[in-house]
């Protein structure tokens, strides 16, 4: 059983919405938990949304390769621990990655027989810029950053086992969930 599946998407491509939907509707699925140098913001949970380390934790990590994948941004790390793999070790469930496309990548290269990549595209790239114009919570600056990372994420889409296309969220959902019947933990 494929029981590591990594989900990827650009920003506004509606990763988020999807597997909050899925880990509320099936207990079998379970989050996996980031680690990261950067201090917690204002209600996140240590342990929860991320597991906040220090740097030289960070690096001992890296050393010792305790990490799935990781990697630095704007002078901060961000990384999977190996440790996430326990939580579905012989208890029949299966962990979900949110991860950006190099770290689900990772996952696929370190556990080929056991993961699952799925990508959860956005109808098209001029959709996806309404999406995040529409939320207006950045600026034209941020906004064309977004959009250059988006095209970026699209270019690894076709590396992934599986692509959903979030057109409808309701019709991307049951997809997914029939894709889930076939190769994981719904049964």
């Amino acid at each position: 059983m494929r029981n590591l599946i990594a989900f990827s998407s650009p920003s506004g491509g509606g990763k988020s919405t999807l597997i909050r939907r899925l880990l509320s509707d099936f207990p079998q699925f379970i989050l996996s938990v980031s680690a990261t140098t950067r201090q917690p913001r204002e209600g996140e949970i240590d342990g929860v949304h991320y597991h906040f380390i220090s740097k030289e934790q960070f690096k001992e990590w890296i050393e010792h390769d305790k990490l799935i994948e990781w990697e630095e941004i704007f002078g901060n790390y961000y990384g999977t621990p190996l440790t996430e793999i326990d939580k579905v070790n012989d208890v029949h469930k299966c962990l979900i990655f949110d991860i950006d496309v190099k770290g689900a990548l990772s996952i696929k290269s370190k556990f080929p027989e056991t993961s699952n990549l799925i990508f959860i595209a956005p109808p098209s790239l001029d959709i996806l810029k309404q999406r995040l114009s529409a939320r207006g919570t950045e600026t034209d600056e941020q906004l064309a950053k977004r959009i250059a990372r988006a095209e970026f994420e699209m270019g690894f889409k076709n590396q992934f086992n599986e692509i959903i296309i979030n057109d409808d969220l309701e019709t991307a959902y049951q997809n997914l969930i029939d894709l889930l019947k076939t190769e994981h933990c719904i049964l």
